[in-house]
């Protein structure tokens, strides 16, 4: 039977609460769409090391863009620079070509430069975003393509996404950098055709200030590596998964990411972690950092399959850890600290099934409290230390 604990509340006291709920094996795996792992990243290269086969490159005001000998461009417009570059590239090419830009300039938040498949894009310089636009409109963009990496990338001023990427295979984002005032840093996802996933993305550091949305966020992505994704004063989540399956991520560290709302430094959603209809674990996170904002960890929308290993929250304005309608979730599966804040928190809404399977465990919880309201099925706190705290647990 389980056991409805009383709800302890020591002003000044240290309390070591230990509730452990009935556990069952893991479900079988299910049969997931076929993928391959993201190879490690390297180390990074210098930005415009090695080789290319195109380039762009300012000298005063002028772009000049480059393929061996021959010009295929010259004036002021970087856009049309970089994608002339681009465009110069072998046609019908089955393997990666290059292209590195030396310089800094503008582009309309309204245009974008488009990667085709088997492209390499290594921007030495700074991507400034002007001006309005709709639409999925980006500094880099591609969609229905295969085999495209971005080496580096510094964009500021205001995009509408700083990357947006669509129904893609085989995507390398390696060092990017976005000092934004609004819209969302990266998007990668399927919903050109949600027949079809995106697959294989890796994306090794990413780091988002001042974005309205998401400082990265996917949606239908099969097979995803990622690196530190680092969040500043965005204004949703720092990294967003949604019905992606398959996941490693080393670390989200996030700043007042979704200050105000209920979005979090992390946040699953929308069936994420789920393969065929079993949540058998396979979204891995190594760290979550939250200081202040929304939420820390949110997972919600029939999400889970999902451990996190290392948690470290304070002061978040909103539920330090909310868990609502997920399945096989394991929190701080190694250690965690949740300082001040709002609550830890387990719900559910009516619409969904209840919670099942979560873990809470190796918490040191300071001036704050975990809560289960209502009782999920098969749920197991262990090894929680409560400060000045309070637990009301099932």
């Amino acid at each position: 039977m389980r056991r409805r604990a009383a709800l302890l509340a020591a002003a000044g006291a240290t309390a070591l609460l230990t509730t452990v709920g009935t556990l069952t094996a893991p479900a079988t795996a299910a049969t997931s769409p076929t993928t391959t792992a993201a190879p490690a990243p390297a180390r990074a290269a210098a930005c415009g090391d090695g080789s290319y086969q195109a380039e762009a490159v300012l000298n005063g005001s002028t772009w000049t863009a480059r393929r061996g000998s021959g010009t295929v461009y010259t004036g002021t417009d970087m856009r049309a620079a970089v994608q002339a570059a681009i465009s110069s590239l072998s046609s019908g090419r089955t393997s990666k070509e290059r292209v590195v830009v030396r310089g800094s300039g503008s582009i309309s938040a309204g245009s974008r430069i488009s990667l085709p498949s088997y492209t390499v894009l290594d921007v030495c310089g700074t991507i400034n975003v002007t001006g309005s636009g709709t639409g999925d409109q980006a500094p880099v963009y591609s969609r229905g393509t295969r085999d495209i990496e971005v080496q580096h990338l510094n964009v500021t001023g205001a995009p509408l996404y700083g990357v947006f990427l669509r129904n893609v295979q085989n995507v390398v984002l390696g060092q990017i950098d976005m000092r934004l005032t609004r819209g969302l840093g990266v998007r990668v996802d399927n919903r050109g055709d949600t027949s079809q996933w995106t697959r294989n993305v890796r994306i090794d550091n990413v780091y988002v200030s001042g974005a309205s949305s998401h400082a990265v966020e996917t949606y239908g992505v099969d097979g995803l590596t990622v690196g530190t994704v680092t969040a500043r004063d965005v204004g949703e989540s720092g990294l967003l998964l949604n019905q992606t399956v398959n996941a490693t991520v080393s670390r989200v560290d996030a700043e007042n990411a979704g200050t105000g709302t209920g979005y979090a430094a992390f946040r699953m959603a929308n069936r994420n972690g789920r393969i065929g209809s079993s949540y058998a674990t396979n979204i891995r996170v190594g760290e979550v950092v939250a200081r202040g904002g929304g939420r820390g960890v949110f997972c919600v929308s029939e999400s889970g399959g999902a451990t996190i290993d290392r948690i470290t929250l304070s002061n978040t304005g909103n539920n330090a850890i909310l868990i609502e309608n997920c399945y096989n979730v394991n929190l701080a599966a190694q250690s965690g600290t949740v300082t001040g804040g709002g609550e830890i928190r387990l719900a559910a809404r009516t619409e969904f099934a209840n919670n099942r399977d979560i873990t809470v465990q190796n918490l040191t919880v300071t001036n704050s409290s975990i809560r289960e309201s209502p009782c999920g099925e098969n749920t197991t706190f262990r090894n929680n230390r409560l400060v000045n705290s309070s637990q009301s647990i099932c």
